[in-house]
């Protein structure tokens, strides 16, 4: 049995990791996206979750060529989804770096911790 007080600064860097990558993911699906909004709606996804705390950077590549064959004809557009997406997050809580990436993965949108050091 753990008898520790609380998590730790490491469990706790991994916590606003997932945390950013839950804000993401929720907040944008869904937003109506063509090959040509993708550029201003990834930055508009980094700079928003850029402002939570601890957060680093985030880097959002939008495929625009995925959201180009996916786009409905008549009107030239999608919906995003996590499978047009890659993102990369860093979090620095305490002195604690956290390293998380999400991509495709066998067709599912795989959220997962890359890399975590410490000072």
């Amino acid at each position: 049995m753990d008898t520790r007080d609380g998590p730790t600064s490491a469990e706790e860097a991994c916590f606003e990791a997932g945390i950013k990558f839950g804000s993401l993911y929720h907040q944008f699906a869904g937003t109506p996206v063509s090959p040509t909004s993708a550029p201003s709606l990834a930055r508009a996804m980094e700079e928003a979750i850029e402002n939570q705390p601890y957060c680093e950077s985030v880097d959002v590549e939008v495929d625009e060529e995925e959201i180009a064959e996916a786009a409905d004809d008549e009107y030239g557009y999608t919906e995003l989804t996590g499978r047009f997406l890659t993102v990369d997050i860093a979090v620095d809580y305490q002195g604690v770096g956290v390293t998380a990436r999400m991509a495709m993965e066998d067709g599912y949108p795989r959220m997962r911790l890359e890399r975590v050091t410490r000072e």
